[in-house]
């Protein structure tokens, strides 16, 4: 391995300069800018950690570079010496379908992640299909299968027929303008239409998403995927992590393929030649993740902070809460324990934070021992050790409108795990529509099949079902520039009407707070007319 660490300047000393500068006496621009491309994301990333080491150029680099000597890189550089920055410069697009929106959303909590999925605003998903976990064992596995089954086929059946019920019902009160294409106007409407009938589609369903991420995000990601209390979701974890060693998909393939060939016949010598380097397999991360392995950090902290949460509120019932609660400053101790457990229950903040409060000083510092003492020499703090902030918001809102508040990665989100226990919401246009009893006639199918599989110990299946329009809290940490932006951004009356509720409620929360800041938001009165033919 060649890294000229003791002389920097040695493997470069006859190089020739990419930009001319006449040893300092040119008083034209030296700077040198190019982008580049076709390089295998580990080799990329050993080049530019090489700017570090040595003075050769980019393409000096990469020249002098081989597929063997990046990895005997990486190998000493990222895993010996613990040089992970290293992999922040190796970029993977990694397309993953046909997953749960259950494990779509755990997938996709990362704070450092570049990616896009399936709108359900947007398309279609009555043929999307679902997922189907293991439901029960023995006799009862067939029984208990066939009802996770016929409650799901029934949900899809039901959003199909409200967004045909939605649709009829919005183009009987929206005539469309002259000048509006037939086509466009319908397809404006259908979008509402879905925007009510997503409400129905359960946790189950699939859907298929693309991401762009770093390798050191690709690591985290895996471990946290494989520490996951979900089957499927720990199986994504381990096709994520073969996606990243095995040979990737090359969208040029078909073309080179073809001209290979004609190389060949002009040539075979040539074209053995050709095939050898434009149709090799190419690996996208394969010793950059090669060790990424469940997180017992954070599988042990998990339990422990479970039972713990579990003793503290002792069964007490669930606190009534606002839709957007902005809890107060406080000291950094109880900010940290308090979130160490809201992670870990369904409670609200607040409720946890008073149960904190009264606890004598030991106790505290207990809990928040606990969130660390099976931190190994290589793990990140858990997510709750992110604190400080100066607006801390908790959110309780459906699970559609959550997805999309999930998007804002420059806050620090603590979520808690599905539940049926905070009720649904009921869209007004579904009221207004006349089709209240119907949809909460679907949903309470939806509970009771929920309850019988919770007896029969199939409690994973039963959050599966559970449709989007169930509430889940999340505590949004962040500070006073993203509060504004996120109420002016989600306010919009494009936007989708659960989180625009949302974004007014965090702007409203923060004028009550701070009455002199509030002139500076550009948000939009939710209460204003929304003209439905504008997206």
């Amino acid at each position: 391995m060649d890294y000229n660490l003791g002389n920097p300047m040695s493997e470069s000393s006859s190089a020739k300069p990419l930009t001319s500068h006449n040893n300092g006496t040119s008083h034209g621009p030296q700077v040198n800018v190019f982008a580049v491309h076709g390089v295998d994301p580990e080799v990329q990333a050993y080049a530019m950690a090489k700017y570090s080491r040595s003075a050769l150029s980019m393409k000096e680099s990469l020249k002098e570079i081989s597929e063997q000597k990046a990895e005997q890189f990486l190998n000493t550089f990222y895993f010996q010496y613990g040089h992970r920055s290293i992999a922040d410069l190796a970029h993977i697009a990694l397309a993953v379908e046909k997953l749960s929106i259950l494990a779509a959303i755990v997938l996709v909590d990362e704070q450092r992640w570049d990616g896009q999925e399936r709108s359900t605003r947007y398309q279609n998903f009555k043929k999307s299909g679902y997922y189907v976990p293991e439901v029960g064992t023995g006799a009862q596995q067939e029984e208990l299968r066939r009802q996770y089954t016929a409650t799901a086929d029934f949900l899809f059946a039901e959003y199909e027929a409200l967004t045909r019920e939605m649709l009829a019902y919005y183009t009987s009160k929206v005539p469309r303008p002259a000048e509006m294409p037939e086509d466009a106007y319908t397809r404006t409407l259908r979008a509402r239409a879905f925007d009510v009938a997503r409400y129905l589609l359960p946790l189950a369903t699939n859907t298929s998403l693309g991401q762009i991420v770093n390798a050191r995000t690709l690591e985290t990601q895996i471990a946290r995927l494989l520490s996951s209390p979900y089957p499927e979701v720990r199986h994504l974890g381990e096709l994520l992590k073969q996606a990243a060693r095995q040979p990737a998909y090359n969208a040029q393939s078909e073309w080179l393929r073809a001209l290979v060939d004609e190389i060949k016949q002009a040539n075979p010598e040539i074209g053995a030649r050709a095939e050898q380097q434009l149709l090799r397999p190419v690996k996208v991360a394969p010793t950059l993740v090669k060790y990424a392995n469940r997180n017992d950090y954070e599988i042990k902290t998990r339990e422990e902070l479970s039972h713990a949460a579990a003793e503290l509120m002792q069964g007490a019932p669930i606190a009534d809460a606002p839709l957007v609660d902005l809890i107060e400053d406080g000291p950094v101790e109880v900010e940290l324990a308090a979130t160490l457990l809201y992670s870990a229950c369904h409670y609200p903040y607040r409720q946890v934070r008073e149960r904190v409060e009264s606890m004598p000083a030991a106790q505290r510092d207990e809990i928040i021992d606990m969130g660390l003492r099976h931190r190994g020499p290589h793990d990140e703090l858990l997510r709750s050790f992110h604190s400080g902030q100066g607006f801390c918001f908790d959110i309780l809102m459906d699970i559609g409108g959550f997805r999309d508040m999930h998007r804002h990665r420059r806050c620090t989100q603590i979520e808690q795990g599905f539940t049926a226990l905070h009720g649904y919401d009921t869209p007004e246009y579904l009221v207004t529509a006349g089709l209240k009893q119907r949809y909460e006639s679907a949903m309470q199918r939806v509970i009771d099949a929920q309850s019988h599989l919770n007896h029969a110990g199939c409690s994973e299946a039963a959050l599966y079902l559970l449709p989007m329009a169930f509430r889940k809290r999340t505590l949004f940490k962040m500070d006073f520039a993203e509060a504004l932006y996120i109420s002016e951004l989600r306010s919009g009356p494009a936007g989708h009407f659960s989180y625009r509720s949302v974004a007014y409620a965090i702007y409203e929360a923060v004028a009550k707070k701070h009455p002199s800041l509030a002139r500076y938001f550009r948000v939009t009165d939710i209460k204003e007319p929304v003209d439905l033919l504008r997206r």
